[in-house]
């Protein structure tokens, strides 16, 4: 899936999202010689940065100001660029130029993988309304071989991280990415998030589970974590 000419794009509701879910993946992509791309929707200043409105006199752009902050340091810190769009969340409810934004950052970028988050999602407005977003600026972004009277990109891989609660969401993962020779990069990347430091030690036990899970698929028992995803649309291959 990743080395030199591959493109991934991450696209979360929130700017911590990517690295709750896919921070190993990114840096394992980049490793391998790809390049990534992080853009994050908003940046949950109202819904997910508890700990940082605990600050006497706190205002709303300075918590932007702080998420950006941590974004921007993780995504270095896995080798990805970072881009946000404010969009403003909880809840997030993007326009047509939003989206139309989105789909030319596709264009332009020409992503080979795709990664933003499932369809459903009972405990968080913001997650669906990015996934909704992604798909149709995707749709938008990629003529699927068919002539357009637009720019266009190949079509892309598309894929959805784990999200906090898997079996609520309808996610099944049909992917596992071995992390386990980035998992210090993805725990440094997790540091930056102090506004939610609370998920630090959550998604770090989750790295361990889903290493478990890819240990019995494989019996490689070098495997110690990894990261769950499932796939949109099928992988072509020329052979089994």
């Amino acid at each position: 899936m990743s080395g030199p000419g591959q493109r991934l794009l991450v696209v979360g509701a929130h700017s911590a999202d990517f690295v709750w879910r896919s921070a190993g993946a990114v840096a394992k992509f980049v490793r391998d010689g790809g390049e990534a791309l992080v853009v994050a929707l908003s940046y949950g200043e109202r819904g997910e940065s508890g700990e940082l409105w605990k600050e006497p006199g706190q205002t709303e752009e300075r918590v932007k100001e702080i998420r950006h902050g941590e974004a921007s340091r993780a995504a270095e810190i896995l080798g990805a660029g970072f881009r946000a769009f404010d969009l403003g969340d909880y809840p997030l409810e993007p326009t047509g130029a939003d989206t139309a934004r989105l789909a030319e950052l596709m264009r332009d970028f020409a992503p080979t993988v795709v990664l933003t988050h499932p369809e459903k999602d009972p405990f968080n407005p913001d997650h669906p309304v990015a996934y909704q977003m992604v798909q149709k600026a995707r749709l938008m972004t990629s003529g699927a071989g068919v002539e357009s009277g637009f720019k266009t990109a190949p079509p892309s891989e598309f894929l959805v991280f784990e999200p906090h609660q898997p079996e609520l969401c309808g996610f099944v993962p049909s992917v596992f990415v071995d992390i386990t020779d980035v998992f210090e990069l993805k725990k440094a990347a997790m540091a930056e998030m102090r506004a939610q430091r609370y998920l630090q030690g959550y998604y770090a036990e989750r790295a361990e589970h889903r290493g478990n899970h890819a240990r019995k698929v494989t019996a490689n028992k070098d495997i110690r974590q990894a990261e769950a995803f499932m796939r949109l649309v099928p992988n072509v291959v020329g052979s089994l």
